[in-house]
């Protein structure tokens, strides 16, 4: 099992919510929630990082994905994915 987390930094994370609040069908993904968050932010990269440190293990690891470009992103963890499977079966 692999672990997958992608990281957007702050300013990428208010431009997506901006406009995800201007895009009519997008507007269901953002919440007064995630702008309350939003203001812990520090809170929630060092949670993430204990995590990390707590949780990845040999047969677990996390894979930490730089997210600025989602098209990157998805890229990323294909390889990856495709690189762990082609390793068990090969």
């Amino acid at each position: 099992m692999t672990k997958y987390w992608l990281q957007i930094g702050h300013a990428e994370q208010l431009a997506r919510f901006s406009a995800r609040e201007k895009t009519g069908y997008k507007k269901y993904k953002i919440t007064p929630d995630d702008w309350r968050n939003r203001a812990k932010w520090d809170d929630y990269q060092r949670a993430a990082c204990d995590m990390f440190d707590h949780t990845s293990t040999e047969l677990a690891p996390w894979v930490l994905v730089e997210a600025e470009n989602k098209y990157y992103a998805r890229i990323k963890v294909l390889k990856d994915l495709c690189r762990r499977i082609e390793a068990k079966l090969g």
